[in-house]
Protein backbone atom coordinates (compact mmCIF):
# COMPACT_ATOMS: atom_id res chain seq x y z
CA UNK A 1 0.00 0.00 0.00
CA UNK A 2 1.16 3.78 -0.77
CA UNK A 3 1.02 6.18 1.92
CA UNK A 4 0.88 9.58 -0.18
CA UNK A 5 2.77 11.41 2.35
CA UNK A 6 5.86 9.42 3.44
CA UNK A 7 5.58 8.55 -0.41
CA UNK A 8 6.60 4.72 0.76
CA UNK A 9 5.17 1.44 -0.38
CA UNK A 10 4.54 -0.76 2.77
CA UNK A 11 1.70 -4.10 3.32
CA UNK A 12 -0.63 -2.72 6.28
CA UNK A 13 0.52 -5.65 8.22
CA UNK A 14 3.84 -4.75 9.02
CA UNK A 15 4.04 -1.67 10.77
CA UNK A 16 1.85 -2.64 13.69
CA UNK A 17 3.67 -5.70 14.12
CA UNK A 18 6.99 -3.77 14.24
CA UNK A 19 5.75 -1.52 16.22
CA UNK A 20 4.13 -4.76 18.82
CA UNK A 21 7.62 -6.17 19.03
CA UNK A 22 9.81 -2.91 19.80
CA UNK A 23 7.19 -1.93 22.20
CA UNK A 24 6.81 -4.80 24.22
CA UNK A 25 10.57 -4.73 25.27
CA UNK A 26 11.14 -1.53 25.19
CA UNK A 27 8.06 -0.23 27.64
CA UNK A 28 10.12 -2.23 30.32
CA UNK A 29 12.31 0.49 31.03
CA UNK A 30 9.92 3.16 30.07
CA UNK A 31 10.80 3.73 26.52
CA UNK A 32 7.89 3.68 24.01
CA UNK A 33 10.18 2.22 21.12
CA UNK A 34 9.87 5.36 18.98
CA UNK A 35 13.45 6.14 19.12
CA UNK A 36 14.00 2.33 17.27
CA UNK A 37 10.85 2.84 15.40
CA UNK A 38 12.61 5.87 13.32
CA UNK A 39 15.77 3.74 12.35
CA UNK A 40 13.17 1.46 10.89
CA UNK A 41 11.32 4.17 8.99
CA UNK A 42 14.27 5.67 8.00
CA UNK A 43 16.52 2.60 6.86
CA UNK A 44 14.15 -0.19 5.76
CA UNK A 45 11.09 2.12 4.43
CA UNK A 46 13.11 4.66 2.93
CA UNK A 47 11.48 7.34 5.15
CA UNK A 48 13.80 10.51 5.84
CA UNK A 49 11.66 13.77 5.25
CA UNK A 50 11.29 15.72 8.63
CA UNK A 51 7.89 14.59 8.84
CA UNK A 52 8.94 11.12 9.84
CA UNK A 53 9.60 12.94 13.26
CA UNK A 54 6.07 13.76 14.09
CA UNK A 55 4.87 10.46 12.46
CA UNK A 56 7.05 8.97 15.58
CA UNK A 57 5.24 11.33 17.95
CA UNK A 58 1.80 10.33 16.46
CA UNK A 59 2.81 7.04 16.96
CA UNK A 60 3.55 7.49 21.00
CA UNK A 61 0.39 9.37 21.30
CA UNK A 62 -1.61 6.60 20.34
CA UNK A 63 0.55 4.03 21.68
CA UNK A 64 1.41 5.00 25.23
CA UNK A 65 -1.97 5.45 27.47
CA UNK A 66 -2.59 2.00 27.78
CA UNK A 67 1.02 1.42 29.29
CA UNK A 68 0.69 4.21 31.49
CA UNK A 69 -2.75 2.70 32.77
CA UNK A 70 -0.93 0.10 33.80
CA UNK A 71 1.81 1.07 35.70
CA UNK A 72 -1.08 3.81 37.19
CA UNK A 73 -3.07 0.61 38.42
CA UNK A 74 0.31 -1.14 39.90
CA UNK A 75 0.60 2.03 41.71
CA UNK A 76 4.13 2.72 40.00
CA UNK A 77 3.44 6.29 39.05
CA UNK A 78 5.24 8.49 40.91
CA UNK A 79 3.49 11.80 40.14
CA UNK A 80 5.84 14.54 41.28
CA UNK A 81 8.48 13.03 38.88
CA UNK A 82 5.85 12.71 36.44
CA UNK A 83 4.86 16.49 35.96
CA UNK A 84 8.14 17.67 36.73
CA UNK A 85 9.50 15.97 33.05
CA UNK A 86 6.55 17.16 31.42
CA UNK A 87 7.11 20.74 32.47
CA UNK A 88 10.63 20.73 31.85
CA UNK A 89 10.05 18.80 28.56
CA UNK A 90 7.66 20.78 26.55
CA UNK A 91 9.63 23.90 25.83
CA UNK A 92 12.80 21.72 24.79
CA UNK A 93 10.16 20.04 22.14
CA UNK A 94 9.29 23.47 20.37
CA UNK A 95 13.04 24.47 20.29
CA UNK A 96 13.99 21.08 18.94
CA UNK A 97 11.01 20.72 16.76
CA UNK A 98 11.95 24.00 14.94
CA UNK A 99 15.86 22.98 15.21
CA UNK A 100 15.09 19.63 12.89
CA UNK A 101 12.64 21.37 10.30
CA UNK A 102 15.51 24.22 9.60
CA UNK A 103 18.83 22.56 10.64
CA UNK A 104 18.95 18.83 10.37
CA UNK A 105 16.97 18.25 7.07
CA UNK A 106 19.94 16.47 5.24
CA UNK A 107 19.12 11.98 6.95
CA UNK A 108 22.39 11.61 6.82
CA UNK A 109 23.15 14.63 9.31
CA UNK A 110 20.03 13.48 11.28
CA UNK A 111 21.66 10.07 11.43
CA UNK A 112 24.56 11.13 12.85
CA UNK A 113 22.94 13.40 15.70
CA UNK A 114 20.96 10.59 16.68
CA UNK A 115 23.91 8.16 16.75
CA UNK A 116 25.78 10.88 18.67
CA UNK A 117 22.83 11.00 21.45
CA UNK A 118 21.88 7.46 21.68
CA UNK A 119 25.66 6.29 21.97
CA UNK A 120 26.19 9.25 25.20
CA UNK A 121 23.49 7.19 27.13
CA UNK A 122 24.29 4.21 26.27
CA UNK A 123 28.08 4.44 27.48
CA UNK A 124 26.95 6.21 30.85
CA UNK A 125 24.40 3.42 31.16
CA UNK A 126 26.66 0.56 30.46
CA UNK A 127 29.62 2.10 32.75
CA UNK A 128 27.20 2.48 35.95
CA UNK A 129 26.19 -1.39 35.04
CA UNK A 130 29.61 -2.56 35.44
CA UNK A 131 30.29 -0.21 38.32
CA UNK A 132 26.50 -2.56 40.13
CA UNK A 133 28.65 -5.67 38.48
CA UNK A 134 31.46 -4.50 41.01
CA UNK A 135 29.24 -3.95 43.94
CA UNK A 136 28.08 -7.25 43.45
CA UNK A 137 31.20 -8.80 43.72
CA UNK A 138 31.66 -7.12 47.08
CA UNK A 139 28.61 -8.57 48.33
CA UNK A 140 26.05 -5.85 47.34
CA UNK A 141 22.85 -7.65 45.30
CA UNK A 142 21.25 -5.82 43.52
CA UNK A 143 17.13 -6.07 43.56
CA UNK A 144 15.84 -8.37 41.52
CA UNK A 145 12.07 -8.47 39.86
CA UNK A 146 9.00 -7.50 41.71
CA UNK A 147 6.98 -10.31 41.47
CA UNK A 148 7.82 -11.73 44.81
CA UNK A 149 7.03 -9.04 46.76
CA UNK A 150 4.39 -7.49 43.96
CA UNK A 151 1.00 -6.71 45.93
CA UNK A 152 2.77 -5.65 49.18
CA UNK A 153 2.89 -2.08 50.02
CA UNK A 154 6.97 -2.25 49.48
CA UNK A 155 6.14 -2.43 45.67
CA UNK A 156 4.17 0.41 45.13
CA UNK A 157 5.45 4.64 45.56
CA UNK A 158 4.51 6.61 48.28
CA UNK A 159 4.99 9.94 48.02
CA UNK A 160 6.71 11.24 51.09
CA UNK A 161 7.21 14.84 50.57
CA UNK A 162 6.82 17.46 47.46
CA UNK A 163 8.15 20.84 47.20
CA UNK A 164 9.56 23.18 44.24
CA UNK A 165 12.74 22.39 45.69
CA UNK A 166 12.45 18.57 45.97
CA UNK A 167 10.24 15.84 46.37
CA UNK A 168 11.00 12.22 47.61
CA UNK A 169 9.22 8.56 47.12
CA UNK A 170 9.68 5.00 49.28
CA UNK A 171 9.81 2.23 47.26
CA UNK A 172 10.68 -1.27 47.88
CA UNK A 173 11.99 -0.07 51.36
CA UNK A 174 14.03 2.19 50.15
CA UNK A 175 13.65 6.25 50.11
CA UNK A 176 14.37 8.58 47.36
CA UNK A 177 15.13 12.09 47.01
CA UNK A 178 15.14 14.00 43.77
CA UNK A 179 16.04 17.67 42.80
CA UNK A 180 13.48 19.71 41.08
CA UNK A 181 15.26 21.87 39.48
CA UNK A 182 17.87 19.41 38.25
CA UNK A 183 15.08 17.64 36.71
CA UNK A 184 13.69 20.55 35.13
CA UNK A 185 16.76 21.28 34.10
CA UNK A 186 17.57 18.05 32.34
CA UNK A 187 14.33 17.70 30.91
CA UNK A 188 14.49 21.10 29.22
CA UNK A 189 17.95 19.89 27.59
CA UNK A 190 16.48 16.39 26.63
CA UNK A 191 13.21 17.93 25.40
CA UNK A 192 14.93 19.66 22.76
CA UNK A 193 17.18 16.62 21.63
CA UNK A 194 13.72 14.78 21.63
CA UNK A 195 11.94 17.38 19.98
CA UNK A 196 14.96 17.32 17.23
CA UNK A 197 14.58 13.26 17.63
CA UNK A 198 10.98 12.96 17.26
CA UNK A 199 10.51 10.69 20.19
CA UNK A 200 8.95 13.56 22.59
CA UNK A 201 11.87 13.34 25.28
CA UNK A 202 10.45 11.19 27.97
CA UNK A 203 12.16 8.53 25.80
CA UNK A 204 15.82 9.49 26.50
CA UNK A 205 14.74 10.69 30.30
CA UNK A 206 14.33 7.31 31.11
CA UNK A 207 18.07 6.31 30.66
CA UNK A 208 19.22 9.53 32.46
CA UNK A 209 16.85 9.11 35.11
CA UNK A 210 18.60 5.92 35.91
CA UNK A 211 21.85 6.25 35.34
CA UNK A 212 22.40 10.30 36.70
CA UNK A 213 19.51 10.35 39.59
CA UNK A 214 20.04 6.83 40.40
CA UNK A 215 16.15 5.76 40.40
CA UNK A 216 14.84 2.20 40.24
CA UNK A 217 13.77 1.32 36.36
CA UNK A 218 10.58 0.31 38.27
CA UNK A 219 9.33 4.09 38.76
CA UNK A 220 10.94 5.40 36.17
CA UNK A 221 9.56 3.75 33.63
CA UNK A 222 5.62 5.00 33.97
CA UNK A 223 6.64 8.87 34.64
CA UNK A 224 9.50 8.41 31.46
CA UNK A 225 6.31 7.07 29.41
CA UNK A 226 3.61 9.56 30.38
CA UNK A 227 6.48 12.49 29.91
CA UNK A 228 6.59 11.14 26.40
CA UNK A 229 3.28 11.38 25.61
CA UNK A 230 2.34 14.61 26.58
CA UNK A 231 5.30 16.10 24.52
CA UNK A 232 4.55 14.34 21.61
CA UNK A 233 1.25 15.67 21.90
CA UNK A 234 2.56 19.37 21.44
CA UNK A 235 5.26 18.01 18.80
CA UNK A 236 2.80 16.95 16.44
CA UNK A 237 0.62 20.11 17.06
CA UNK A 238 4.04 22.03 16.36
CA UNK A 239 5.03 20.23 13.61
CA UNK A 240 1.52 20.83 11.98
CA UNK A 241 1.15 23.87 12.72
CA UNK A 242 4.85 24.61 11.20
CA UNK A 243 4.30 23.13 7.72
CA UNK A 244 2.02 25.21 6.10
CA UNK A 245 5.26 27.58 6.28
CA UNK A 246 7.69 25.03 4.57
CA UNK A 247 5.56 23.64 1.54
CA UNK A 248 8.51 22.43 0.09
CA UNK A 249 9.48 20.07 2.78
CA UNK A 250 6.91 17.32 3.98
CA UNK A 251 6.61 18.48 7.76
CA UNK A 252 3.20 17.47 8.86
CA UNK A 253 2.96 13.42 10.45
CA UNK A 254 2.10 10.48 8.02
CA UNK A 255 -1.68 9.88 9.62
CA UNK A 256 -1.88 6.85 8.76
CA UNK A 257 1.61 5.24 9.26
CA UNK A 258 1.37 6.85 12.33
CA UNK A 259 -1.82 5.09 13.55
CA UNK A 260 -0.46 1.85 12.41
CA UNK A 261 2.47 1.85 14.43
CA UNK A 262 0.17 3.36 17.11
CA UNK A 263 -2.14 0.48 17.34
CA UNK A 264 0.73 -2.11 17.39
CA UNK A 265 2.80 -0.07 20.13
CA UNK A 266 -0.63 -0.17 22.07
CA UNK A 267 -0.70 -3.79 22.61
CA UNK A 268 3.19 -3.82 23.15
CA UNK A 269 2.92 -1.36 25.51
CA UNK A 270 0.42 -2.87 28.05
CA UNK A 271 1.76 -6.23 27.73
CA UNK A 272 5.15 -5.14 28.52
CA UNK A 273 4.04 -2.82 31.63
CA UNK A 274 2.29 -5.92 32.69
CA UNK A 275 4.97 -8.09 32.27
CA UNK A 276 7.70 -5.67 33.51
CA UNK A 277 7.38 -6.57 37.19
CA UNK A 278 9.02 -9.64 36.72
CA UNK A 279 12.02 -9.00 35.09
CA UNK A 280 15.02 -8.15 37.04
CA UNK A 281 16.04 -4.51 36.63
CA UNK A 282 19.28 -5.51 35.94
CA UNK A 283 18.01 -7.25 32.81
CA UNK A 284 15.73 -4.22 31.43
CA UNK A 285 19.02 -2.22 31.76
CA UNK A 286 21.61 -4.92 29.60
CA UNK A 287 18.55 -4.95 27.25
CA UNK A 288 18.59 -1.24 27.16
CA UNK A 289 22.61 -0.57 26.31
CA UNK A 290 22.26 -3.36 23.52
CA UNK A 291 19.18 -1.51 21.76
CA UNK A 292 21.23 1.62 22.14
CA UNK A 293 24.47 0.52 21.09
CA UNK A 294 23.21 -1.50 18.28
CA UNK A 295 20.62 1.52 17.27
CA UNK A 296 23.73 4.17 17.59
CA UNK A 297 26.37 1.82 15.27
CA UNK A 298 23.99 1.13 12.22
CA UNK A 299 23.62 5.25 11.97
CA UNK A 300 27.36 5.83 12.30
CA UNK A 301 28.12 2.71 9.57
CA UNK A 302 25.36 4.71 7.57
CA UNK A 303 26.52 8.25 7.85
CA UNK A 304 30.35 7.13 6.66
CA UNK A 305 28.99 4.85 3.56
Amino acid sequence: MLFPISGITVELWIPPLVAFVISFFTSMGGISGAFLLLPFQMSFLGYTSPSVSSTNQLYNIVAIPPGVYRYCKEGRMVWPLTWAVVVGTLPGVFIGAFIRVNGLRDPRNFKLFAAAVILYIGIKMFRDLLKGNAAKAQGNTPAGPLSAGYGNPAATVKVTHRTLRSFGYTFQGETFNVSTPGIFTLCFIVGIVGGIYGIGGGAIIAPFLVTFFGLPVYTVAGAALMGTCVTSVAGVVFYTALAPFYPQVSVSPDWLLGILFGLGGMGGMYLGARCQKFVPAKVIKWMLVCIMFGTALKYVLEYFK
